[in-house]
Formats: C-alpha cells, structure tokens, sequence
C-alpha cells in the first residue's frame, strides 16, 4: 500500500480519557455516556468522533464519485450525517452499527442512488467495516 498520510492518535485512561494526536491539532478529554455507566459531562466518545470521522470520509467519496464518474459538482451545501449505535450482540459482545444519512442537494434520486452507492464501494471507512459492521444508506431528498 502507498501511503497517503500517517498519524498517530494516543489515548491515556480509556473511555474517560484523553486523547492526543502526536501533532497536537487533536487534544480533547473523552467521557463516557450516561447510558454506559459514565458520568456523560461536556466532553465527545469513540462513536462520535468514529462518526465524526466516517461522515467526512463519507462525504468525500460523495464527491469524488459524483465528479469522476458522474460530472457533478456536489456543492458546499453537501452533507453527511453518521447515525452510530453501539449495541450488544446476543452473544453478549459489543458491536457498532451505522446509519449514513447522505444529502446531495440538486442531484434526482435515481442519480442519487447510483452516488451514493458507488461512494459506499471506494470510501475508506465503507471498506473498512464491510462486513464487520451493520452500515445502512439513506439518500435524503427535497421535498417538493
């Protein structure tokens, strides 16, 4: 594999850690959700910032895709958002599941489809989990 970009992320205390990337543009203190047995508080979790993470990615493929196989410019009004459950399997492990809701303003459903499936099959996170994960795609659409 060719390597595009490289960095490394260190989280010291887990779940109500902090987590630190080695160039310093990520630092942020960590919390674990009141639903899990955490105190909750005023600070992010794993599944938002994986969520964070796949729905930028997300949006890229969206974009890469709609350029180079479809002609279309998705302007800034493009957006992402990543629904993600952490859940527990009947055999009592913890599993992620995600909901990518993909708004492509002035793009018609069939085309939209197309998008966003094809952006699915290059995303990095979409490969990544594949297979692993429960992903499931929602083309939002104006109403008219």
């Amino acid at each position: 594999m060719k390597n595009l970009y490289k960095t490394t992320v260190t989280t010291k205390g887990a779940r109500k850690g902090h987590a630190k990337s080695d160039d310093g543009i990520l630092d942020i203190q960590l919390s674990m959700p009141k639903s899990m047995g955490g105190d909750g508080g005023n600070y992010t979790n794993p599944e938002q910032l994986f969520g964070a993470g796949y729905s930028a990615c997300f949006g890229s493929a969206l974009q890469l895709v709609a350029k180079n196989q479809h002609d279309i410019e998705l302007g800034e009004d493009l957006s992402v958002s990543a629904v993600v459950e952490l859940g527990q399997t009947e055999e009592g492990n913890l599993q992620l599941a995600v909901v990518l809701d993909c708004y492509l303003p002035g793009v018609d459903v069939e085309t939209g489809e197309k998008i966003v499936n094809e952006a699915h099959v290059v995303c990095p996170y979409s490969r990544g989990t594949r297979d692993n994960i429960d992903v499931t795609l929602n083309l939002l659409v104006d109403e008219d």
